[in-house]
């Protein structure tokens, strides 16, 4: 057996022969050498230690989402919590959930227990560390709303840190600037409203992201962030991009600032589109795109 493989089978479930196009929502991205899937916290600051340890690369994913990655292979260790770090407790209007828990799960579990707060998350499909690394949002509302503290694994200690401090911004926090910190979960504050008001809301957002949104293709979510006072989705109508294709990417077009994968599209495909956007929109109206998406294990 790879002796590798074998040190990492002390970590948690370990898988091998994986690609990030099967494991984010854009079903883009070369193979992984090893995806691990630790139990619990003892597991995976272990893991953590071993690949500081060892000089192994590695890559915190939930579930792939705002994540545009290279055709290339990886060469490093993909830790993913989505399988056992998805516990949530609930205490009062305080709802307290491990970072690999879906959003979208957590928000129908606050639905039905009365609490109102993570109607915008039902439609966003990530987990709850992605959620609030990218302080993500929608319909005016986004994660720093209700974030009261974040559970952080950072310098060999895990701490809590209050959500004043997680330098929440429009789709950016301070665990941004730290890629070797690790969320392991976060305490929202939530607020007390009928079961059926909630679900009704959240009936209305689904209705309203079918109409509008590309959901029967595989993508990122929004690509750009929208500029002060602008949407992006207009400025890339305006220079004429509804539809363009670059390979098996493709302009969507129903949402503008959503890039499908509509056709086996490579990660150099998208990347082109992307940049041609950029390109022309400066040109045209003298304002810089900046992608809302991270981008991983590029070599440019």
């Amino acid at each position: 057996m790879d002796k590798l493989l074998e040190a990492l089978q002390n970590f948690g479930e370990v898988e091998t022969g994986k690609s990030f196009a099967q494991l984010t929502t854009l079903r883009i991205g070369g193979p992984i050498d090893y995806v691990v899937y630790p139990h619990n916290d003892i597991e995976l600051v272990s893991l953590l230690k071993y690949c500081e340890k060892e000089k192994i690369p590695c890559k915190m994913l939930g579930k792939g989402s705002d994540l545009l990655c290279s055709d290339d292979v990886y060469h490093g260790v993909v830790i993913r919590l989505d399988r056992f770090f998805h516990g949530v407790i609930f205490n009062g209007e305080d709802m307290i959930a491990q970072s690999g828990a879906s959003i979208i799960a957590a928000s129908v579990m606050a639905m039905k227990k009365g609490l109102s707060g993570l109607e915008f998350a039902s439609g966003i499909p990530g987990t709850i560390g992605g959620a609030v690394f990218m302080n993500a949002g929608a319909y005016k509302s986004c994660m720093a709303d209700i974030v009261t503290e974040v559970f952080v694994y950072h310098d060999g200690m895990a701490v809590w840190i209050d959500g004043k401090d997680c330098g929440f911004a429009y789709r950016t926090s301070i665990f941004q600037k730290h890629p070797d910190w690790v969320i392991l979960g976060a305490k929202m504050k939530l607020q007390t409203a009928p079961s059926e008001d909630i679900a009704r809301l959240m009936d209305d957002r689904r209705a309203r992201r079918m109409a509008s949104q590309p959901l029967e293709y595989p993508s990122c979510g929004s690509v750009f962030r929208n500029p002060e006072s602008q949407n992006a989705w207009a400025l890339i109508d305006g220079i004429g991009y509804r539809g363009k294709c670059v390979g098996g990417a493709q302009v969507s077009e129903k949402h503008c600032n959503f890039i499908i994968n509509k056709d086996h599209a490579s990660a150099a495909d998208y990347l082109k589109l992307v940049k041609d956007i950029q390109s022309e929109v400066e040109k045209k109206y003298g304002i810089r795109l900046e992608t809302e998406m991270e981008k991983f294990n590029w070599h440019e």
